[in-house]
């Protein structure tokens, strides 16, 4: 089968990634950042849905698989440099941190910490079970 040409494009790390941001397509609001490969890039758009490449499971990882929120994609855009992707997305459900939060960037800089600042609208556990108490890079999306 023969590679599209819009893939060469894209500039590909040395380990074949490049980082995609999800971003609320009706909100604008940045939901999380995680790494595709050529095939799940091309897959992503085929499927019409999220499909990223998991460093921590080394493995095809589309969104919502374990927790039913499912990034439809509306849009994927690359930028000046080519080394980073924009994708704009439908968030089912509204949860697109495994935490239960709308968003990944749920911490604002307070002072001398990062604070956790934005409510959980589903908890973990709820989610996911038992394997809900997962903490973040675990491989529990």
């Amino acid at each position: 089968m023969t590679e599209p040409a819009w893939l060469s494009q894209v500039k590909w790390s040395d380990d074949g990634l490049v980082p995609a941001i999800a971003q609320d397509a009706k909100s604008g609001r940045v939901l999380m950042l995680a790494w595709m490969n050529a095939e799940s890039l091309a897959l992503s758009l085929a499927e019409g849905r999220a499909v990223y490449w998991s460093r921590s499971r080394g493995r095809l990882w589309r969104k919502g698989e374990e927790s039913g929120h499912v990034q439809r994609l509306q849009e994927v855009r690359l930028d000046c440099d080519g080394d980073t992707l924009l994708l704009q997305v439908e968030q089912v459900g509204g949860i697109a941190c495994h935490t239960g939060r709308e968003s990944c960037f749920f911490s604002p800089l307070r002072g001398a910490a990062f604070v956790a600042a934005d409510p959980v609208l589903k908890a973990a556990q709820e989610i996911y079970g038992k394997a809900g108490s997962a903490k973040p890079g675990s491989g529990v999306e």
